[in-house]
């Protein structure tokens, strides 16, 4: 079939555009045929026509209380002075909540506004007070009558809808067909989940998240087996697809050829109708039509490898299709306003969606960036939002109002305390113990000196800082000085922490201190500046006047321990500077070095606050320091104590 020219980083509205036209001309822009389903199994899914009461709802006069059913009228003067008997039986009936009434009765009094007597040997009640006519009684058709409309046509059937359309002799309903999507995950190097990958396999985890999404957005998926990198096999897989598929998602994998074949094989079977989009991350996407038969047109979607760009053509694409095909409304996402925690960069000429954790500080809402990369799939994890950056501008400034679509409640965001700052393993473990009290915590890896200059902007509810002065040997406090000379601050210690140098197991190289960096043939791992690690290496670099231009890798950044440890252990580097825990984490070598005090910087107004409480609360928890102390090279004797400033 034809293919359309190749066009390259159309804006995201006209490749919209192309699709939509590509979609009406195959009778393929609207809800799906509707079906028939049992009401049991109907949550969830969209109303093709209006729902009408097949019987009333009660379908009898019910008694809305225990007590008797009886004639209003007989009733009628019943007083303290003069009450009313009525025999059991004749002229009263017991009745349960729910029961039906008797013919002849038209109301109910409640047991306890009776009592029951023996009148000359027959049971009777008296009333001391009369009942008018349907008093304590739901009358046939109370709640709906046979024929009532119960629910429209475009309706998102919940829980108390299909109760509704069950309780009306409603049972089956007619909906609108779930959309079939069939994920065909692509490329040599990936392996089923359930195999150990060894170097150079990649887990094939996209088709797992891909699918979760299509059935979070109301459609069916059906995963596919890998596919290798074979142009015939690919093709004879979309083909295979394109049978009973109403979308296919084929995802590449990340090896050279896989985007060339995804585009060749949908031209050989259709028709190109995009192939890049100025959007970031999932800049690569490809959206064609097929022709399964003349009559029947099916989408294909050539979904990017990298996790967070399938993510995000899951939401921009794959939701707003499914919504259309069920029938349901297009997405309206929660927003807020909030203010960026630092500044950050874009392409000039693409949609950026940047991803970001949210918390409430004070009075103004942050908002800050987690990191960017397409493959990072951690940074999906953690987001609580997006922030959109179009086109034409280049990033945006500290500070700087944006608007977030948030991915979490407000609610949620209202119970997140900020945690901006140095890296630290037992963040990661206190965020654990903290969701038990009803608190989220999210960090941010900024480094120690962006931690306290965050706080200083109110960016942050605590940092964590690890900063020692090359004057004093003091950790922190002349820093807090420097840049937060106007904040009233707290200094708690949080934990004793050994670093050194992460090395390959056994230490083939012979590491012995920061100067042996220096060595020819010793690539070494930095982390970035402003961080504690990097401050602490040049302080003890100078003292053993060793020039940091010297060392191979310097200028080589992590943002975090574990990333150093992990770029030595994949061979990247030969050593980093970090704390024994992460050299643990992956089974490396290290090379003990320095000790060092890790805090935690609170600004006083928050110190005392309902938001911090449980944090102070469990830097006492024996639970928390026994966990704590089980991390190699952390000390936990400090935890808890306020450092106070001797100046």
């Amino acid at each position: 079939m034809r293919s359309t020219p190749f066009l390259s980083d159309i804006p995201l509205d006209q490749a919209w555009g192309v699709l939509r036209s590509a979609l009406e001309a195959a009778g393929r822009w609207g809800p799906l045929e509707a079906e028939l389903v049992a009401v049991g199994e109907a949550r969830g899914r969209v109303t093709s026509e209006p729902v009408w009461a097949r019987r009333s709802v009660p379908h009898y006069h019910a008694a809305a209380m225990d007590g008797f059913a009886l004639r209003g009228r007989s009733t009628d003067g019943a007083s303290e002075r003069s009450p009313v008997r009525l025999r059991i039986g004749s002229e009263a009936s017991p009745v349960d909540t729910g029961n039906p009434l008797p013919d002849w009765a038209d109301a109910v009094v409640p047991i306890e506004q009776i009592e029951q007597i023996n009148d000359a040997g027959q049971e009777a009640i008296r009333l001391r007070t009369p009942v008018p006519p349907w008093s304590h009684v739901r009358p046939m058709g109370e709640d709906l009558i046979a024929t009532e409309l119960v629910l429209p046509a475009g309706h998102s059937l919940r829980p108390a809808d299909l109760g509704a359309a069950a309780a009306s002799g409603v049972a089956r309903i007619r909906v609108w067909r779930r959309p079939r999507v069939v994920i065909i995950p692509t490329g040599s190097e990936l392996v089923p989940i359930e195999e150990e990958p060894a170097p150079g396999q990649i887990p094939e985890f996209n088709s797992v998240m891909l699918a979760a999404q299509v059935e979070e957005w109301g459609g069916q998926a059906d995963r596919r087996p890998i596919v290798r990198d074979d142009l015939e096999a690919i093709r004879e897989a979309v083909l295979s697809a394109a049978a009973d598929a109403d979308l296919i998602l084929l995802n590449a994998g990340s090896s050279a050829g896989s985007e060339d074949y995804t585009s060749e094989v949908i031209g050989s079977l259709g028709e190109i109708l995009v192939h890049g989009i100025a959007v970031r991350p999932g800049h690569p996407v490809v959206i064609g039509i097929l022709g399964a038969t003349p009559e029947r047109r099916v989408p294909i979607l050539g979904v990017p490898g990298y996790p967070v760009s399938a993510a995000l053509t899951g939401e921009i694409f794959v939701e707003p299709l499914l919504r259309l095909w069920t029938g349901m409304p297009e997405s309206e996402p929660v927003t807020l306003e909030a203010v960026l925690t630092r500044k950050v960069h874009s392409s000039a000429g693409d949609l950026e969606y940047l991803r970001v954790a949210v918390g409430r500080v004070g009075q103004r809402t942050v908002a800050a960036p987690l990191s960017r990369g397409a493959g990072v799939i951690s940074s999906l994890v953690r987001a609580d939002g997006l922030v959109l950056i179009p086109p034409g501008i280049q990033g945006l400034e500290a500070g700087q109002p944006v608007t977030v679509r948030l991915y979490r409640t407000p609610a949620e965001i209202d119970r997140t305390i900020v945690a901006l700052g140095s890296h630290d393993l037992t963040l990661d473990l206190m965020a654990q113990y903290l969701a038990r009290a009803g608190r989220r915590l999210v960090s941010g890896n900024v480094g120690s000196q962006g931690g306290l200059i965050a706080l200083s902007r109110g960016q942050a509810h605590l940092a964590g800082s690890h900063l020692l002065d090359p004057d004093t040997g003091e950790f922190n406090l002349p820093y807090i000085h420097r840049y937060l000379p106007d904040t009233p601050v707290r200094i708690v210690a949080l934990v004793g922490r050994e670093q050194g140098l992460i090395t390959q197991p056994g230490n083939p190289k012979q590491l012995a201190g920061v100067r042996d960096l220096a060595r020819p043939g010793v690539v070494f791992v930095n982390r970035q500046r402003g961080s504690g690690t990097r401050i602490l290496l040049d302080y003890h670099l100078r003292r053993e006047a060793t020039d940091p231009s010297t060392i191979a890798g310097y200028d080589r950044e992590e943002f975090t321990h574990l990333g150093v440890a992990a770029a030595v252990a994949s061979g990247r580097a030969d050593a980093g500077l970090g704390i024994r825990a992460a050299a643990a984490a992956l089974n490396l070598g290290f090379v003990p070095l320095y000790q060092e005090r890790y805090d935690l910087v609170i600004p006083d107004a928050y110190f005392d606050s309902e938001m911090l409480r449980p944090v102070l609360d469990l830097l006492q928890d024996q639970d928390f320091r026994n966990a704590v102390s089980t991390l190699a090279g952390y000390d936990v004797a400090p935890m808890g104590r306020l450092i106070r400033d001797p100046g």
